[in-house]
């Protein structure tokens, strides 16, 4: 018999806090017919061979090369045919009754492809990401050079079910049905983008995506070195891919100021890790 949900979680080099999370998964699966499935890619902090035997009822998929975070989630997704997918990252801490109240909302919203909720940092208040809105165009040239911009959908409640167009691959949970109509992740992004990009192909295809007022704690950026050039090409190039797949269509006119205003901002950034990098060998003793 198929499962209600299947949890993918994909991990590089997060072995506590993948343990957390699991154990919070675990609770928050109590009395659901679920699975849980790790993707581990190829990390050298011996997560798979740590916390497998703690897991015995977590299926684990070893990869021997870092394939991505796209890549990595399509390998369980195609393993599996639970009703529903949800999406999660390592570094969340899933409270008790956010599975069981996700589920209940798609079953009672048949249109509902897919559903994110309220993403709580560290320090206890609402992410931002937990709501967003499709960047198009304007508001991604916007939103790159530090204008205000809608990208944010902060006039929306906190407390109460309120329908988005993007949500956060942190935590995401997919109606199945809804998958094999408009495909799996895009292999194309490495890592960052393909969220709001699977958040855009199910709005294409006439579904609706919700934000719910359910809770996880995201430990955001504990699981990514974003200190690095690595992490800003990646990200960036993400952004370009999005824009070349949904609006290489537009004339130059529209195009060329948003990816002028994202290799803007991808030097800024640049010039900001060399400049902290400088410094730190500068002064090897500073404390910030």
């Amino acid at each position: 018999m198929d499962k209600k949900v299947t949890v993918v979680i994909v991990s590089y080099n997060v072995c506590r806090l993948l343990d957390e999370c699991l154990q919070s998964v675990r609770q928050a699966l109590e009395g659901i017919d679920g699975e849980i499935y790790v993707v581990d890619n190829c990390s050298v902090d011996h997560t798979v061979e740590t916390l497998r035997p703690r897991y015995p009822d977590v299926h684990f998929i070893a990869n021997t090369e870092n394939v991505g975070f796209a890549r990595a989630n399509n390998l369980a997704i195609r393993q599996t045919h639970s009703e529903y997918v949800l999406l999660l990252n390592p570094d969340t801490v899933v409270y008790e009754p956010t599975i069981r109240g996700t589920l209940e909302f798609l079953d009672n919203h048949p249109r509902a492809g897919g559903a994110g909720v309220r993403m709580l940092n560290r320090d206890g208040q609402p992410s931002p990401e937990s709501r967003r809105a499709i960047p198009t165009p304007w508001v991604s040239m916007l939103k790159m050079l530090g204008f205000p911009n809608r990208y944010y959908m902060s006039h929306l409640s906190w407390d109460a079910p309120e329908q988005i167009e993007v949500v956060s691959g942190a935590y995401f949970m997919l109606r199945r049905k809804a998958l094999d109509q408009i495909g799996l992740l895009d292999e194309d992004f490495f890592m960052y983008g393909e969220d709001i990009d699977l958040s855009y192909r199910l709005l294409k295809g006439g579904w609706q995506n919700w934000y719910l007022p359910l809770t996880i704690v995201h430990y955001k950026g504990e699981s990514t070195q974003k200190s690095s050039f690595r992490y800003v090409h990646t990200f960036y190039q993400a952004m370009l891919i999005f824009f070349r797949k949904h609006y290489g269509h537009l004339s130059l006119f529209f195009a060329l100021p948003i990816k002028l205003a994202i290799y803007f901002r991808a030097s800024l950034a640049l010039l900001h890790l060399l400049y902290d990098q400088l410094y730190r060998f500068v002064n090897p003793h500073h404390r910030p």
